[in-house]
């Protein structure tokens, strides 16, 4: 008896139809379309004013500050990609204090982001330049391209014994010398030998100018990110 029971439960097991699972329809969502990017060219000048000021007295290398772009720099094909009112930061890389013989304190930095005023933030390779030197020039657009910089290295440097800086350009290591606007009240000094010389102080509100050494590619600015 209990062999035909399991025998025609096997028999009922047999003829039941496994249910047929149905595949799931996956629906594929088209990649968005890429970020058109526009490059911004080497030797390209950005123009900004300091946030606050520095001084060669008290700075260390390391140390950071930022500075306000004035100019809206624009790419190659003249697309604006870095607006008026973006943040520039730039690291301190060396800082010499001013010194008897009338030596200048001397301050040399690097800027290395730039934040867009929607909140990008990119990385960059610039250097102090001087916009007033005759080295640049314009295309239609407005950008300013400044001739290769080759070894001249441009320093925040004292400017004279009322305060102040000068840019000075130094070439090959060689000794400092003024190449551009007084940022302060006097462009020389009297180096006496047992005189101290001026300490770089850069006020805030000072306005100069940054080199770009490596061209950088952007999308263009929008006022906020997507």
């Amino acid at each position: 008896m209990l062999a035909l029971i399991t025998f025609f439960g096997a028999s009922e097991a047999l003829g039941q139809k496994k249910p047929v699972l149905k595949k799931k329809t996956v629906v594929k969502k088209a990649p968005a379309p890429a970020t058109p990017v526009y490059t911004v060219e080497t030797g390209t000048i950005m123009r900004a004013r300091m946030n606050s000021a520095i001084s060669s007295k008290t700075a260390a290398v390391g140390n950071t500050f930022t500075s306000t772009v004035t100019e809206p720099v624009y790419s190659s094909t003249g697309v604006v990609v870095i607006p008026t009112g973006s943040t520039l930061t730039a690291r301190i890389t060396n800082v010499k204090k001013a010194a008897k013989g009338g030596e200048p304190g001397q301050i040399d930095v690097s800027f290395v982001s730039v934040r867009l005023p929607n909140g990008r933030t990119r990385s960059i390779n610039g250097s102090l330049t001087d916009l007033e030197s005759g080295k640049t020039k314009s295309d239609n657009e407005g950008s300013a391209t400044a001739s290769k910089m080759k070894n001249r290295k441009i320093i925040f440097i004292g400017g004279g014994a009322a305060g102040g800086a000068v840019l000075g350009a130094m070439v090959g290591g060689g000794k400092a010398t003024a190449i551009g606007a007084v940022i302060g009240a006097g462009a020389g000094f009297l180096g006496e030998r047992f005189l101290k010389g001026p300490e770089a102080e850069v006020k805030s509100g000072t306005e100069f100018s940054v080199y770009l050494n490596q061209a950088i590619a952007m999308p263009r600015f929008v006022e906020v990110n997507p």
